[in-house]
């Protein structure tokens, strides 16, 4: 357009119109010049879209971290027999809550019964042979008063006091011992509990370290689950820096396999002693009251912890997209660009990424990611952060 003119110009020029200076003509090109570069904006921002634009500001946000755990029992003991005999009775049924002491079963008897009386007959005798021992050391110490004998017999009478003695001290230990052993005959309950599943019926031949049944304590229940290293870090400065048992507690929870939170709160008791080499985890255990005996020994669950992350960017997911593995958004710079930007969320809650690496005040493409590309230039609508996150975290 402009070389279309200057050749008119110079044509004009030529045909002896004077009046045409060739400054004229410059001016005249410049002004053309201006003209086509207002219609290219013009055409330029008629091609601008309108996109709703989030501002992002640094938060911190408590994010539930979630933990496979092991339920058991604060007590599980396994009843097994110390003696080899038939079962003669079973005083509990399956499920039945006993008390410490209380009997369980009763093994076949008569053989334990013997020895102990027998063991008990090998006692009075010695007891016997004692008392005989001794009127035989008082008779010979008279003697050897008068001098009627020597004092070698006397001594020999009480060497067999000591025999005696010997013999009452074995014989005791041998009716404890049968006393024992018949007292393992009636099987009684350690603590209180609850009686597990018997597998021996009346009549059933059990020998020595045979499983009769278990006893569990369930008005309370340990839940252990590990952590890492890092977040068993951040835990435990939390706990050095001021944060008292109970808010550290409030921040457990345990979902039961069903998928409802269990009502009681949770007391992180104690960890272990030492981080594992090859996960580099550590174990921590955590009791729950179990009044209601809800949950069982064995059971399965999760723990819930509340993980505090400070000065994360919260980044919409619908605003994002992924190239081989990496994740992009759109950022609008000052002149209202499109600018591709790459970013490592640090991990996902909910429908958001947790990120960091973000300046306060970044401009993001909150929708529409489809309509725009990089260069483009839009009309940014800003969207109030509030009605983004919806009450899913306090912003703070």
């Amino acid at each position: 357009m402009i070389l279309e003119k200057l050749k008119r110009f110079s044509s004009w020029k030529t045909r002896g119109n004077a009046f045409f200076h060739p400054i004229a003509v410059i001016i005249l090109a410049m002004g053309a010049s201006s003209a086509c570069s207002e219609a290219k904006k013009r055409d330029k921002a008629s091609e601008a879209i309108n996109v709703p634009v989030l501002e992002l500001q640094p938060q911190s946000v408590e994010v539930p971290q979630t933990y496979i755990a092991d339920i058991q029992a604060v007590q599980f003991v396994e009843v097994r027999s110390k003696v080899s005999g038939f079962v003669d009775r079973i005083f509990v049924d399956e499920g039945e809550y006993v008390k410490k002491g209380q009997n369980l079963f009763q093994l076949s008897s008569a053989e334990y019964s013997e020895l102990v009386n027998s063991a008990r007959a090998n006692l009075m005798r010695a007891k016997a042979e004692l008392t005989a021992a001794k009127v035989e050391m008082e008779r010979l110490q008279i003697l050897v008063d008068k001098k009627i004998i020597s004092a070698s017999e006397l001594e020999l009478a009480k060497s067999k006091k000591a025999v005696a003695d010997s013999r009452i001290a074995e014989a005791e230990s041998m009716l404890s011992a049968a006393q024992t052993g018949l007292s393992y005959t009636t099987v009684k309950a350690p603590f209180d509990g609850i009686v597990d599943r018997i597998p021996h019926k009346l009549g059933s031949l059990v020998t020595e370290n045979d499983l009769l049944t278990s006893i569990t304590d369930i008005s309370s229940v340990f839940a252990y689950y590990k952590v890492n290293e890092s977040e068993y870090l951040n835990f435990m400065r939390t706990k050095i820096e001021g944060g008292s048992e109970d808010s550290l507690n409030e921040q457990l929870t345990l979902i039961l396999s069903d998928g409802q939170e269990y009502p009681e709160k949770g007391k992180l008791e104690t960890t272990e002693g030492d981080i594992e080499s090859g996960t580099g985890s550590i174990g921590f255990r955590v009791r729950f009251p179990n009044p209601d005996n809800l949950i069982k020994h064995g059971a399965s669950g999760r723990i819930e912890m509340l993980s505090k992350l400070d000065n994360v960017f919260l980044i919409p997911q619908k605003s994002t997209f992924e190239i081989q593995d990496f994740t992009y958004v759109y950022v609008v710079d000052r002149e209202n660009k499109v600018k591709v930007r790459s970013f490592k969320p640090l991990q996902r809650y909910d429908t958001f990424y947790i990120a960091d690496g973000f300046e306060p005040g970044d401009r993001i493409v909150l929708e529409g990611i489809q309509l725009v590309k990089d260069g483009s230039l839009v009309v940014p609508e800003a969207v109030a952060a509030t009605s983004v996150y919806d009450d899913l975290l306090t912003l703070r």
